[in-house]
């Protein structure tokens, strides 16, 4: 029997599939939806201190391979996430799920972790280091130093399972550079990648979205490349207590399963699951399952990270 159970941060899922965060995770609704579908799992909106309207509209626009969106954080705040989570543990206690937050200041990331901290949840936390669509703010893991202090900040007070939400890399000295912070703390995972920054598209003669005079994070097929490279840069380098969530251009299972070659322990999808909607959960595992029983795969392990170069 071909499996996709998958393990992250001493937790299993029966799924290595589930949705990225800022997609299909706004409200109780979408978290629903998600949660009873094919995926492992679900991971919540990036929630911040309280809640936020975002960027002016229009903030996102569907593009022929992809989208481009500069959101601005809409969330309901970290409370509504927390609490809704802490019901689902009563409800569904053999299941784990992912609870991503943000500061708008180190202050206040840490502050929501030491709310995560002192709450029940026991659940996986990420922490988005990339935020590239907050108008004024730069995103942190760009910055090594302020990661740096963060992470160890965090970590003098924070025992639960956390990872970390990383933009993408373009330059091998920073995958170096990078690791090397990531090395010393106890990270249970690291997600490769958030959008590329700062692309833009244009139709007739104008931009598509309005916030930032039409820059934003470009996703979907667009970026695929750029993820698979991160995700296997960081596969390479990493201690193997760090595990690798890829997300980015997932529509197919082969893309999924590229992933998985290139050292992902779990895949997101993104642009496609808000283009076509919960269902393409089923669809790209029986397309996922259909290609490892035709290279006699049984579980993901037997191909993980095997990514192979030519001589």
């Amino acid at each position: 029997m071909v499996s996709l159970k998958t393990q992250i941060a001493g937790f299993s899922f029966d799924n290595c599939l589930m949705n990225a965060a800022g997609v299909a995770c706004m409200t109780v609704e979408e978290l629903e939806a998600v949660r009873q579908s094919s995926a492992g799992t679900f991971i919540t909106k990036t929630a911040t201190l309280t809640p936020r309207q975002g960027n002016p509209e229009p903030r996102y626009h569907d593009v022929p391979l992809g989208s481009i969106n500069s959101m601005g954080l809409p969330n309901q705040g970290i409370d509504y996430y927390l609490d809704y989570l802490l019901t689902l543990q009563e409800s569904h206690p053999q299941r784990a799920f992912f609870l991503s937050l943000v500061g708008m200041s180190p202050d206040e990331t840490h502050m929501l972790l030491k709310k995560v901290q002192n709450s029940g949840f026991n659940g996986i936390t990420e922490l988005n280091l990339s935020c590239p669509n907050v108008p004024g703010k730069p995103q942190i893991a760009y910055d090594f130093e302020t990661t740096e202090r963060i992470l160890s900040e965090a970590f003098a007070y924070f025992d639960k399972p956390l990872g970390i939400k990383l933009p993408p890399y373009f330059d091998i000295v920073h995958f170096d550079q990078a690791a090397e912070v990531f090395n010393r703390h106890p990270l249970k995972f690291v997600n490769c990648v958030n959008s590329i920054g700062n692309g833009m598209y244009i139709e007739d003669e104008s931009v598509v979205i309005r916030p930032k005079n039409g820059f934003g994070g470009i996703g979907g097929q667009y970026i695929k490349p750029t993820t698979l490279a991160n995700v296997h840069a960081f596969y390479q380098r990493l201690d193997p207590s760090i595990q690798i969530i890829g997300t980015g251009g997932v529509y197919s299972g082969r893309d999924a399963l590229e992933h998985i070659l290139c050292g992902a322990s779990m895949v997101q999808i993104g642009t496609a699951l808000h283009q076509q909607g919960v269902g393409i959960f089923e669809r790209v595992s029986l397309e996922l399952k259909a290609i490892m029983a035709q290279k006699g795969y049984e579980k993901l392990e037997d191909f993980k990270g095997k990514l192979k170069y030519l001589a």
